[in-house]
């Protein structure tokens, strides 16, 4: 199974002084670098779903824009994934969280043929945090794209929500809830450095 990897990295970054969350510095390095150094071993190619294409070009992979306007979220970032993916299955995850699992796709991929799924969601459960689900940690068919297109048409934008319409499964990765820690603050930035 081939994966094509999409990077969403065209937040709002309003709880950050409207930084740019994915050139945070992270261990010295813009926070989406260490992201791709995660995925690029779990997929075929990797795209960057970003507001502005001249940011990202030092990292020398091709940038995708919203093909639906309206800062419609997370969502509008898969779609785009989907339109632009040369290949039949997406994996997407958000540029904020630097310490994604390297087994993602493995896992994600095997619970989906398991379950003669369409999608595989990424979920964890802690005692301080119960059970969450990591809705943007996720691996889609491409031949999705039209109903997510009809969806985000007629207003919808909860991922989570458009997800559970379709052949879904939930994949447990309670071994590795840190990995899922997303970076919405400098505070929780400075927490998950001096952590790791």
């Amino acid at each position: 199974m081939k994966l094509t990897g999409v990077i969403l990295a065209g937040g709002k970054a309003q709880r950050m002084n409207g930084a740019n969350k994915a050139l945070v510095s992270f261990h010295g390095k813009p926070m989406i670098a260490e992201v791709i150094k995660r995925l690029q071993p779990q997929v075929d190619e990797i795209l960057i779903n970003a507001t502005s294409a001249n940011e990202f070009s030092a990292f020398q992979l091709p940038i995708i824009m919203d093909e639906i306007g309206d800062f419609s979220g997370p969502l509008a970032g898969l779609h785009t994934g989907l339109h632009h993916a040369k290949n039949d299955w997406i994996l997407c995850v958000p540029c904020d969280s630097p310490l994604l699992p390297y087994n993602l796709a493995e896992k994600l991929v095997l619970a989906l043929k398991e379950k003669k799924a369409e999608i595989a969601v990424a979920k964890t459960r802690d005692e301080v945090n119960g059970e969450k689900i990591h809705a943007v940690f996720c691996l889609c068919k491409k031949s999705l794209l039209p109903d997510l297109e009809h969806y985000l048409k007629n207003g919808g934008r909860k991922v989570n929500e458009w997800q559970k319409q379709h052949r879904y499964v939930e994949v447990n990765f309670d071994d590795q809830v840190q990995a899922f820690a997303n970076i919405n603050t400098f505070e929780a930035l400075a927490l998950l450095e001096a952590s790791t």
